[in-house]
């Protein structure tokens, strides 16, 4: 072939694979949203194909995907199979995380503080509010904890992360349980409300004697601002927030039996040694009937083929590949294809 022949050929591929191109939304979680970085960015390396996605928390995922007003959403509050059945959706998992209780507490170091989970409910509740309270310190003998107001730091939109948060504190704490409960929102008795992670998380740098709940990727890329709890698990022992014991908390995670309830699971205070307490998974909604599934079916097969090394890059725990066999077989069990 001549080489004018072969570069009418090449410009006639290049504009076929723009012309296929397709560019679909999504919106949710900001639990997910650094992940969902980096798999757009290189899904549209690798594919050409774009997609849009909006970190503006579960609830409004959820309210958003159910409006059709996006073709995905992305929540970390699993809905139960009525409340999916009502909306005509499917979830599925597509990473899980834990989270960190980050504090800003004059003197005091990273891993150093030790909170039980009936502590940090108090906190939340309003019942422990200073630093030096006899209760924090008793966990913490060795700490020089400042007499200084704690300032509890929540999510002020509709929330995966409180979801995840707030069910932890109905397994700790049984006044939690019996008087506010686990929501993406709840009547907060005290403390001051961020927009997403990012809100969360630029506070408690910002307010001194803060404490918030982050996900564990928005503590990492604030390691040097941050300063994150030890925590009392299930089985009586202290775990820091770390890739290992967050893998030792996902493994606990019965599948099987979520996929009886399109995979609705609550994982907080999971049993094990060395399981980290908060933690869960993050869900992709999708609206049945939609003309962009097929598309939206594709970008998750390629992120399930080749998004994980960006999950460990920013310390996610990747699901297993059983699990991912799995998804596939429930999207086909719903007559959906790619």
């Amino acid at each position: 072939m001549k080489l004018k022949q072969v570069l009418a050929v090449a410009v006639f591929a290049g504009s076929l694979q723009g012309a296929m191109a397709w560019t679909i939304t999504g919106a949710g979680s900001t639990f997910i949203y650094p992940a969902m970085q980096r798999w757009t960015l290189h899904f549209k390396q690798a594919t050409g194909n774009v997609v849009n996605y909006q970190s503006i928390g579960s609830g409004g995922g959820i309210l958003q995907v159910t409006k059709r007003t996006v073709d995905f959403g992305a929540s970390d509050a699993p809905l139960t199979p009525a409340e999916l059945k009502k909306r005509h959706l499917i979830q599925w998992p597509d990473a899980i995380g834990g989270e960190v209780m980050a504090y800003n507490i004059p003197g005091v170091g990273n891993y150093q503080l030790h909170l039980t989970g009936k502590q940090i409910c108090d906190i939340y509740m309003g019942k422990i509010r200073y630093w030096d309270d006899p209760r924090i310190k008793a966990t913490n003998p060795k700490l020089n904890l400042p007499h200084i107001p704690i300032t509890p730091v929540h999510r002020a939109d509709g929330s995966g992360t409180t979801w995840i948060f707030t069910n932890y504190l109905t397994k700790v704490c049984p006044a939690w349980a019996h008087k506010i409960g686990f929501s993406t929102s709840v009547a907060w008795p005290v403390g001051v409300g961020g927009k997403g992670n990012e809100g969360v998380t630029n506070y408690v740098m910002r307010i001194r004697g803060a404490i918030g709940y982050i996900e564990y990727a928005y503590y990492k890329q604030n390691q040097n601002r941050l300063k994150a709890a030890v925590l009392e698990n299930k089985a009586g022992w202290w775990v820091a927030p770390t890739m290992q014991t967050m893998l030792a908390a996902a493994k606990q995670a019965n599948w099987k039996e979520a996929m009886k309830h399109d995979f609705y699971m609550e994982l907080p205070n999971p049993p094990g040694k060395y399981s980290y307490p908060i933690e869960g998974p993050t869900y992709a909604l999708l609206p049945l009937g939609k003309s962009t599934n097929s598309y939206v079916l594709q970008f998750y097969t390629w992120v399930f083929n080749h998004g994980d090394a960006d999950l460990r890059a920013l310390d996610y725990i990747t699901l297993p590949d059983f699990l991912k066999k799995d998804i596939m077989a429930y999207w086909k069990k719903h007559g959906l294809s790619w």
